[in-house]
């Protein structure tokens, strides 16, 4: 019988450890100069060094050294005096020195947190053990399966492109006390996590293109029992969403084996975005069967305490506290302004009122119609195909008086849809507001001669139903009409005072 998450957590407490992955948005890779730039024919990318070839030595990137140490500062860790990297050993066929060169015993940062604040409100601090430096693998693509992956393909491809390119590994310290807030809580942390990466201007840190990537460990104790169950280990989520529902389905599936009498198996598991589930991949290694030792052909890392100073001031303003700063300005709730993070929108309202729209106008586009066609297209708010300063100036044209909401969203619309910027789109489809005195007296005429009833009950003292000529009018221009003019030369011309 299937466990429920809230039967899970009636008898269990979960415990949880969160290991991201950022791809860095170095030039060259971490330890040869080849090129990092996406989209290149497979393979084209490559040297002797990321190859693994006889004789040929690595030297360490030294951007890939000062975004790791930007990255430990922001997360309140302290930096290492002196680090080296290891040898982690294992065979797969994209690793194509049957060895990864990362850090082991030795971090770059270390003993860190970061506080991520929930939908509520509530602040939860997660500790952060360790964040270090390493290198990633190539691209295994299996070929003639069903699902894609290695079981049930007749063959696989390897790019080695991706061999070498710098990441930092970025490892939690067992999160406990979350209980039913731990699917939540994860969510939150790699959501804040995002934030302060992109803020640092280290990486893209974009999930969907493999740019950050989380492992979710997560195993079940007794109340109590002071010590840690079995854990399974979630590999390479790629989206907020599926990191929550990762922690949710895993919850559920270790209670459902504990209460069978079953015993859980230290493992790595596959997520299923279609199903929310995951599936055994292979038993986890200890650290033990890396086999880890120095690598030999580099040399320790040391960085003066001046120039970690430097970097400490070099700091931007941290996304929390951005984002408190601009709630307070902008005068919205805390439950608005996770709306408004969520949405992925807190950079694009900045930067159109950074190009003179309020905030309050640059809010509404954003979280109103502009979200509403990102949810429609299926696609990030920003990638849709309008700047700031296009929906600073549709903002502008509404507040001129130009136009209309509705004309505005037909605006939008067209920059959308290619047609220019709003100016251009408000030429093209005649759609600015009927200002000309004389076409809008003349609708006005049209409407009082085509609803005498509605004129006679103005004139008898009943002002509300000017509505509907002043609807009349509007349907007569299209929407153009300037709706308050209107309404004045309708009760000027029926002898009403407004």
């Amino acid at each position: 019988m299937t466990v429920t998450f809230e039967d899970a957590l009636a008898s269990y407490e979960p415990v949880m450890g969160l290991e991201v992955h950022v791809e860095l948005g170095t030039k060259t890779k971490m330890f040869c100069g080849c090129s990092t730039a996406l989209g290149a024919d497979p393979n084209t990318q490559t040297c002797p060094t990321c190859l693994g070839l006889p004789g040929a030595l690595p030297v360490v990137n030294a951007i890939g050294v000062e975004s790791a140490i930007k990255i430990g500062l922001a997360l309140n860790c302290d930096i290492a005096e002196w680090c080296r990297f290891a040898r982690k050993n294992y065979f797969y066929p994209d690793m194509p020195k049957n060895f990864q060169t990362s850090q082991y015993d030795e971090p770059i940062a270390y003993n860190g947190y970061l506080d991520v604040q929930l939908e509520d409100g509530e602040v939860f601090r997660v500790e952060i053990e360790r964040a270090h430096m390493e290198e990633d693998t190539g691209k295994s693509t299996h070929v003639g399966g069903a699902t894609g992956r290695i079981h049930g393909a007749s063959h696989s491809l390897l790019d080695y492109n991706r061999a070498g390119i710098p990441l930092i590994e970025i490892v939690t310290k067992p999160i406990t006390g979350a209980g039913e807030r731990a699917p939540e809580i994860a969510k939150a942390y790699v959501a804040e996590l995002r934030e302060l990466i992109r803020a640092l201007g280290v990486s893209e840190a974009r999930m969907e293109q493999g740019q950050m990537r989380c492992d979710v460990n997560l195993s079940l104790m007794k109340p109590g029992a002071g010590k840690f169950g079995t854990r399974s280990e979630t590999k390479n989520v790629n989206s907020l969403r599926s990191v929550e529902r990762a922690v949710r389905s895993e919850i559920s599936r270790h209670a459902e084996v504990l209460n069978g009498g079953g015993t859980i198996i230290q493992e790595t598991r596959h997520f299923h975005e279609d199903t929310g589930s995951t599936t055994s991949g292979r038993t986890k290694e200890e650290a033990e069967d890396y086999r880890y030792f120095p690598e030999p052909d580099l040399v320790p890392v040391a960085p003066p305490r001046a120039w970690v100073e430097e970097l400490r001031g070099t700091l931007p303003e941290l996304p929390r506290v951005r984002r408190n700063r601009l709630r307070e300005e902008w005068g919205v709730s805390e439950h608005d302004m996770q709306s408004i993070l969520n949405a992925g929108a807190v950079d694009l309202i900045t930067a159109t009122i950074d190009e003179g729209a309020d905030s309050t106008a640059a809010r509404k586009w954003w979280m109103g119609e502009l979200a509403r066609r990102s949810n429609e297209d299926g696609v990030e708010l920003a990638e849709l195909k309008i700047t700031p300063g296009q929906v600073a100036r549709v903002a502008a044209l509404v507040k001129e008086g130009s136009l209309n909401d509705k004309l505005a969203r037909q605006v939008i619309e067209g920059v959308l849809a290619g047609e220019g910027d709003p100016d251009a789109v408000v030429a093209a489809r005649g759609l600015a507001i009927v200002k000309d005195e004389g076409a809008l007296g003349a609708a006005v005429d049209e409407a009082i001669a085509a609803n005498a009833d509605a004129a006679q009950k103005i004139r008898d003292g009943k002002v509300a139903a000017v509505g509907a000529l002043v609807g009349a009018v509007m349907k007569a221009t299209r929407g153009q009409a300037d709706a308050a003019r209107a309404r004045e030369l309708i009760l000027e011309k029926l002898g009403v005072e407004g």
